[in-house]
């Protein structure tokens, strides 16, 4: 575990570079700018971590820790079953909780303004949708391969939710469409071959919307 010093230290760095963000773009904070907004050296700051991208997916892990405990804290109470529909909707709200949660700092993940910021968040929920994709394997047939499912997905969601914001549409309602939405795409039938999703269809996998 680490030192108390050292999560101090680290945590006012984070915390440096969100506040810099909203000033500038990601690509134009410099080291100099985190380690005076933080208070601590540069030769602290190399001493934790190689460079702003080190610092910066230090964030998204910090993250994808939050958001992976929160799923499968959902899985345990809700989908013990692990039903098809109840799965994939556990993993969205899972996905959304921390979006909104950490709001301050995942509305700087624009890909028009933060390029490389967008691609880590997508690298984030890519990984968590391939997770959840790959236990639903074990027990169904799926007729694509994991990862082109969760491509298929996370370039869904984000789309979703960034059109979502470009129409201010309320966060309860972005919530609520989602999961209809994901849960008519799976039901659907296009992620499992056709007599897996007839199975789950005659054996109550699916719970009521």
């Amino acid at each position: 575990m680490e030192d108390k010093r050292i999560i101090k230290t680290k945590r006012s760095l984070k915390n440096a570079l969100i506040v810099l963000l909203a000033k500038e773009d990601f690509e134009h904070i410099s080291i100099t700018e985190l380690c005076r907004k933080a208070d601590v050296s540069r030769i602290t700051f190399y001493s934790h971590y190689s460079d702003k991208y080190a610092l910066l997916d230090d964030i998204f892990n910090d993250m994808l820790g939050i958001g992976t405990v929160d799923y499968y804290r959902r899985q345990a109470e809700n989908n013990p079953g692990r039903k098809l529909v109840a799965g994939y909707v556990n993993m969205l709200d899972s996905i959304l909780e921390l979006y909104y949660d950490r709001f301050e700092f995942f509305q700087y993940t624009n890909p028009e303004k933060n390029p490389y910021l967008a691609s880590r968040l997508y690298s984030i929920i890519l990984d968590t949708v391939e997770m959840h994709t790959l236990h639903v394997k074990e027990h169904l047939s799926l007729k694509y391969s994991p990862k082109k499912i969760a491509g298929f997905v996370c370039f869904g969601m984000l789309g979703f939710v960034n059109e979502s914001h470009k129409e201010n549409t309320p966060l309860e309602q972005i919530k609520k469409e989602a999961r209809y939405l994901l849960t008519d795409l799976i039901r659907s039938g296009i992620l499992t071959e056709n007599e897996e999703h007839e199975k789950m269809e005659a054996t109550g996998l699916e719970p009521e919307p």
